[in-house]
């Protein structure tokens, strides 16, 4: 799990702001106002940020954003670079797919903008739009 205090920075793509429609297969329906944050493979390592294939950790984390637009919702640590693997290379809405494309909407993020991820406990995330 990672450490208080641990943290970094995301740069936002277009992947990232448009998922449920920037996508490289055709494996479902194109969903408008998905978005996720992605998990540098250097930090999922070292902050161990585990997906559901690392059973004795949660993969699910509490989460606001400093502007207080999104207070205690939750945010699930998902996907891998190669089958198998434990460490996660996204966070989304739990539950939501939609969550944060709210909270970039209402921030009006745009291609380029950073989002600081800081663990502000092993379990809570607080994001803050740089």
């Amino acid at each position: 799990m990672p450490n208080t205090g641990n943290y970094y920075l995301a740069t936002l793509k277009k992947t990232h702001l448009g998922w449920g429609t920037h996508r490289k297969t055709n494996s479902r329906p194109q969903i408008n106002n998905e978005s996720y944050l992605p998990i540098p493979s250097k930090y999922a390592l070292s902050f161990n940020i585990t997906n559901l294939h690392f059973t004795k950790q949660s993969n699910i984390y509490k989460f606001s954003t400093s502007d207080n637009f999104l207070k205690n919702e939750e945010l699930k640590a998902s996907g891998n670079r190669k089958k198998g693997d434990i460490y996660a290379k996204n966070l989304h809405g739990y539950g939501d797919l939609k969550l944060l494309g709210k909270w970039f909407k209402h921030i009006q993020a745009q291609i380029g903008d950073q989002i600081k991820v800081e663990f502000i406990s092993p379990t809570e995330i607080l994001l803050t739009k740089i």
